[in-house]
């Protein structure tokens, strides 16, 4: 057999030996860039299930608060003044239409399994020691077990405080004050507070008329300090409505929806109209600010955030009511990884999306107001890689 010319045979043992590294190199890179590329987020399925049914023929009416205590009983407020009385609570009218329905107390407590086991709440005009708010908004259960509400109607300027059972103990706050983002007595249409339980202080998102974030000594309810978008002082000044093509507003826009601080020393600041969360350090020092569906007009996108449950807070769940989902958001770098929901009235469904919490083992509550009116849950079902920006309505897997 004639052999090879030695050169030849050489080149293309080089050659074959390149193509190899070569390949190896690309395909090297080409895991590294999916690697990169894909990221995991957690799975919810609704549970359709939960609550049970409410006793007494009752229904509730625009829920507008959420929260979960340290038990993770689920504690929610409703509106009993937003209801059509002549389709809705014949039995509640005079003289009777039906025999039902019936709105149910303010505020429902329900145990880990679904089961209503207490209400309260509501005005009492045999009270003089607080006033009920006109228009009642937000609930939260404080590190101390202890339920604070507040309110965003007119004459709304205070923040009442309760024990879990309803038992009356603070009102920080009169009523019937004008708005004044610079005030150290008096509030203006609080929408919800969250706590710092190391620090005993209650972060207020005050919040319909002013336009602030306010710090409370939880205990005694003195202002500790307050501050406006970028940490700026806050301007009561009309903004006019928000322009998606404007710069970023100094101010931030009405509501004020939400103010929480994380484990590790930020807030997260909820400028619902401004479709967009603001993080400052504690003390009120901006930090970065990243907007979300900015286009949306009218309510805004951004409602209301909850985090995950696990000790880093990894991720946001970011409510949006106007365009009826739930956003996956990672935490450090406020990137969404994907998101879940849609408008309608079925499970897993939204009709404004109002509020989110999470309790100890990572399920998402919710709530809606105006006409969606119920509180729904999501249970956690761990970690997967995110394939799609939007899951769509998170069905039970087994009921498909």
């Amino acid at each position: 057999m004639a052999k090879g010319n030695p050169a030849v045979t050489a080149m293309t043992a080089a050659f074959a030996a390149l193509l190899i590294s070569v390949s190896g190199c690309g395909q090297k890179a080409f895991d590294n860039a999916a690697q990169a590329q894909s990221k995991e987020a957690p799975v919810f399925e609704v549970d359709p299930f939960w609550p049970k049914p409410l006793p007494n023929h009752w229904i509730l009416g625009s829920t507008i608060g959420l929260a979960v205590d340290s038990r993770d009983h689920v504690f929610i407020v409703h509106r009993r003044d937003t209801f059509s009385e002549r389709n809705e609570i014949g039995a509640a009218t005079d003289p009777k239409t039906g025999e039902c329905c019936i709105p149910a107390p303010n505020i429902l407590e329900f145990d880990p399994a679904g089961n209503l086991v207490n209400h309260w709440g509501g005005p009492d005009d045999s009270r003089s020691d607080y006033t009920w708010p006109s228009s009642n908004h937000g609930i939260t259960v404080d590190h101390k077990d202890n339920v604070w509400i507040g309110g965003n109607g007119d004459a709304d300027s205070h923040i009442l405080k309760f024990t879990r059972d309803g038992k009356f103990l603070k009102q920080f706050g009169e009523a019937g004050q004008q708005a004044d983002s610079l005030s150290a007595e008096h509030f203006a249409g609080v929408a919800e507070i969250a706590f710092d339980a190391d620090a005993n202080e209650a972060y207020v998102a005050d919040g319909y008329r002013n336009k602030r974030v306010a710090v409370l000594d939880a205990d005694t309810g003195e202002l500790k300090r307050f501050w406006g978008a970028y940490g700026n002082e806050p301007d009561d000044t009309d903004p006019g409505p928000y322009d998606p093509d404007a710069p970023p507003a100094q101010q931030f826009r009405n509501p004020v929806h939400c103010a929480q601080p994380s484990h590790d020393g930020l807030v997260y600041v909820c400028d619902r109209v401004n479709n967009r969360i603001q993080v400052f350090k504690t003390d009120g020092t901006f930090v970065k600010e990243q907007r979300f569906a900015p286009e949306t007009l009218g309510d805004g996108s951004v409602w209301d955030i909850a985090f995950s449950s696990d000790a880093d807070q990894r991720f946001i769940y970011l409510a949006d009511g106007k365009n009826m989902k739930i956003y996956i958001i990672e935490r450090d770098t406020l990137e969404v990884l994907t998101s879940f929901g849609d408008g309608g009235r079925n499970p897993g469904q939204f009709f404004a999306v109002h509020n989110i919490a999470t309790d100890s083992k990572g399920n998402i509550y919710t709530v809606e107001t105006y006409e969606g009116k119920r509180l729904q849950k999501f249970a956690y079902k761990g970690m997967a890689p995110v394939s799609t920006p939007n899951r769509g309505t998170p069905w039970p897997a087994d009921r498909k």
